[in-house]
């Protein structure tokens, strides 16, 4: 009966992650298709350059739920840490592959974060904090990438006062989020500017600073022939820029 009653989530997990709440949005309050504007990524941090700013909110609420609830059904149902973990896994990767969108989705941050936040809140937590730690110097993708990397090591060296039960099954599932997490970055289709760029400088800007090239006034700046010149791709990294912008004008 366990069984069975993974299979069936695990489908619902996936059709769950695969609704892109960033491109509904943008879609019903512009008419327009979020992936031809900004950075073209689904997520929360286009919603701000390609709509209004306010529904940036609601879509990583939706992005950070869909991932905790999927778990918490899990855990309702009386399914294994490892089932639940998996189950999230799924979420995340409808999110990142959604077939309502021919599997072009957003980098699943918020949706992992939802995912985390139920297998373990105060990891949850030490990974919010952790990512945006470095939003004040403009490194939020830097930080984040920090999370990813140290999320297994949290979950399970320090298991027993993040309050996990069942360290190894949480552990690997920890360390394929972060792997999803950093293989969205580096598998993303070549800009304009970084054609001439070498393969290893391309993976290594993606992975530290989630660009293709070093310089992040020519990123943000340049248009790629969309409709908006924002090319931040975090919610939280976009709004202090645009303060910026506020206060130097």
């Amino acid at each position: 009966m366990e069984i069975l009653w993974f299979a069936l989530l695990a489908i619902g997990a996936y059709l769950l992650g695969s609704v892109p709440a960033a491109y509904l949005a943008i879609k019903w309050s512009r008419g327009t298709d979020i992936r031809e504007v900004g950075t073209g990524k689904v997520g929360a941090a286009n919603v701000l350059s390609a709509g209004p700013k306010w529904l940036a909110v609601p879509v990583a609420i939706f992005d950070i739920g869909k991932g905790a609830l999927t778990v918490w059904i899990a855990r309702l149902i009386g399914l294994s840490a490892g089932y639940q973990v998996t189950i999230g896994i799924l979420t995340i990767v409808g999110h990142n592959w959604p077939i309502f969108l021919h599997f072009r989705g957003g980098r699943g941050v918020f949706a992992s974060l939802g995912v985390i936040t139920m297998m373990s809140p105060w990891l949850g937590l030490i990974i919010f904090v952790f990512a945006y730690s470095l939003a004040p110097i403009k490194q939020v993708a830097l930080g984040v990438l920090l999370a990813f990397v140290s999320l297994p090591l949290w979950s399970w060296f320090l298991y027993e006062p993040l309050g996990i039960e069942e360290r190894l099954p949480v552990t690997l599932g920890m360390v394929v989020i972060g792997l999803m997490g950093l293989f969205k970055r580096v598998v993303a289709p070549r800009t304009p500017l970084s054609q001439s760029v070498p393969l290893g400088h391309l993976v290594l800007n993606r992975l530290l600073f989630d660009r293709d090239i070093w310089d992040r006034k020519t990123w943000i700046s340049r248009t790629a022939d969309r409709t908006s010149t924002s090319n931040i791709d975090d919610p939280i990294e976009e709004f202090l820029e645009q303060q910026e912008k506020k206060r130097k004008a």
